[in-house]
């Protein structure tokens, strides 16, 4: 038995486009329907294949640069207040 590298090293694109609508509609290109465990092994191979072959802004789940957006946030000090009489 040949291992999950293995397995995705045989992967051709026209292969992977088949996963990614697999796991995308839930079916297979039949109709028969994924398990569960098709689902999240197909969307494993297809992540690891990916990997390999797509740049990282081409890859599932990519959001792009990302900025915390509690540093955008001005936070008003209640606590400590600059004109309070001492």
């Amino acid at each position: 038995m040949s291992s999950f590298n293995e397995m995705i090293s045989n992967i051709t694109p026209e292969i992977y486009q088949s996963l990614k609508l697999a796991v995308e509609i839930g079916k297979w290109s039949d109709g028969n329907k994924l398990t569960a465990e098709q689902r999240e092994l197909s969307l494993q191979a297809m992540i690891a294949w990916e990997i390999q072959n797509l740049p990282e802004d081409q890859r599932t789940g990519y959001m792009g640069v990302q900025e915390c957006g509690s540093k955008s946030i001005e936070v008003p000090n209640i606590l400590f207040k600059s004109d309070a009489v001492h």
